[in-house]
């Protein structure tokens, strides 16, 4: 047992580490170790490999909040959240910030815990019912989504134009035999990281002091809205097709929150606890439908491959040990940080942040092999793309057409 308590500490600090650089996803990691596994086999146990990465994907998914909030560096699970996030920055409340992330994301896992014995009843049963409308939940969801999370006709059709126009740059990428590793790092930096730095660029926006002080309170409307991320990403940790990104608006329509001024603490509350839960429970699937639901969870299920109920409780165990680790780190490294900030030059560090973006992007680039040229012409396209949002005054999470409409086509196909 000891040396599995070894192994959650090193996979947390793995995580910790992919979680702070920008753009370095946590499946990077896992791919590494997976393809170490041969070796590492030879003296350690893969239960030992399979607690390591439970705790080094909720160790990232934690973590990675620090520089998405900070710096306006998005993954995937994060995306959506950026902008709110970024806002509150500019108005000096990081370590607030930094400390809402952190509630929703340990509230969330504490609701998928104690949800799963239900989900293990209800949702097997739901899979193969579920499984041939996807793409009708999807579109209906998408449609319907949109048109309450918009007041007027005119954000209405705009928000539709944008997601239908993701979606076909998503779709057009996708269909690419470049890794989807690089193609969804450039896609994304374009859309929700490198746009929306350039925005606050050419807004004049000046980086203040960071505020020592912060007020978090929880009352019964942040306590839904973490029930709610909690519930939406064990969802999605189940659903063919769904991820943290498409989420994101199911979740404001569960707790009735929004990313408007007068909402961001709610909203942030409910994505940062759908990405953490999202992560869990697509570890926990291999349990409850047989399925990994992610790149750590396909690993996981090479290196053991019938997961028992003593496996479950380990890894349930591991996952509240490393979000507890991770808590206090995140706090500590986003207060850090925040003090850093408060005597940086915005622009300076702004540019700085989208230079290292770039830089780190042509370097998984050249390491996929994937073409230049296309890859500069993804990433210039999707950042223009990612701009408008900003001009026409509507959120940004209705791109996650890039994501949502290459899955609807894809399940059409499989089902019709």
């Amino acid at each position: 047992m000891f040396e599995l308590v070894i192994a959650c500490f090193i996979g947390i600090l793995i995580g910790t580490t992919t979680g702070m650089i920008p753009g370095i996803h946590v499946n990077t990691a896992g791919a590494i170790i997976f393809a170490s596994s041969t070796f590492l086999l030879s003296f350690l146990s893969p239960e030992f490999l399979c607690v390591m990465m439970v705790a080094m994907s909720i160790a990232h998914a934690l973590i990675e909040f620090v520089p998405s909030m900070l710096l306006g560096v998005p993954e995937e699970g994060t995306a959506t959240s950026i902008l709110p996030g970024h806002r509150m920055v500019l108005q000096g409340r990081a370590k607030e910030v930094i400390r809402i992330v952190c509630v929703g994301g340990f509230g969330a896992i504490l609701v998928t815990i104690l949800m799963l014995p239900i989900f293990s009843i209800l949702l097997p049963m739901l899979h193969d019912i579920s499984k041939p409308f996807t793409w009708m939940i999807l579109l209906f969801a998408s449609i319907y989504l949109t048109y309450s999370l918009t007041s007027t006709r005119r954000d209405f059709l705009w928000s539709l134009l944008l997601f239908a126009l993701s979606g076909i740059l998503g779709w057009t990428i996708f269909q690419t035999p470049i890794s989807s590793g690089v193609t969804l790092m450039c896609i994304f930096s374009g859309l929700f990281g490198i746009s929306t730095i350039l925005f606050s660029l050419n807004d004049n926006s000046t980086l203040p002091h960071q505020n020592s002080f912060y007020d978090l309170n929880i009352d019964f409307d942040k306590f839904k809205s973490i029930f709610a991320g909690g519930i939406t990403g064990a969802i999605l940790g189940f659903l063919p097709g769904f991820g943290p990104a498409q989420g994101t608006v199911i979740a404001q329509a569960a707790s009735g929150t929004s990313d408007s001024d007068d909402d961001t603490v709610n909203f942030l509350l409910a994505t940062s606890g759908l990405n953490i839960s999202d992560c869990l429970f697509s570890l926990m699937a291999i349990y409850i439908i047989g399925n990994p639901r992610s790149g750590i969870a396909v690993y996981m299920s090479y290196l053991i491959s019938k997961m028992s109920l003593n496996h479950l409780i380990i890894y349930i165990f591991a996952s509240l040990l490393a979000v507890s680790v991770s808590l206090v780190l995140a706090l500590r490294l986003g207060d850090s940080f925040s003090k850093l900030m408060g005597g940086v030059d915005y622009k300076k560090l702004s540019i700085s942040v989208i230079l290292l973006q770039i830089v780190i992007l042509f370097i998984f680039i050249f390491y996929y092999g994937a073409p230049v040229g296309y890859m500069i012409l993804a990433l210039i396209t999707s950042t223009a793309m990612g701009m408008l949002p900003h001009y026409l005054g509507i959120g940004k999470s209705h791109l996650m057409g890039v994501l949502i409409v290459p899955a609807i086509v894809i399940y059409m196909q499989m089902f019709i």
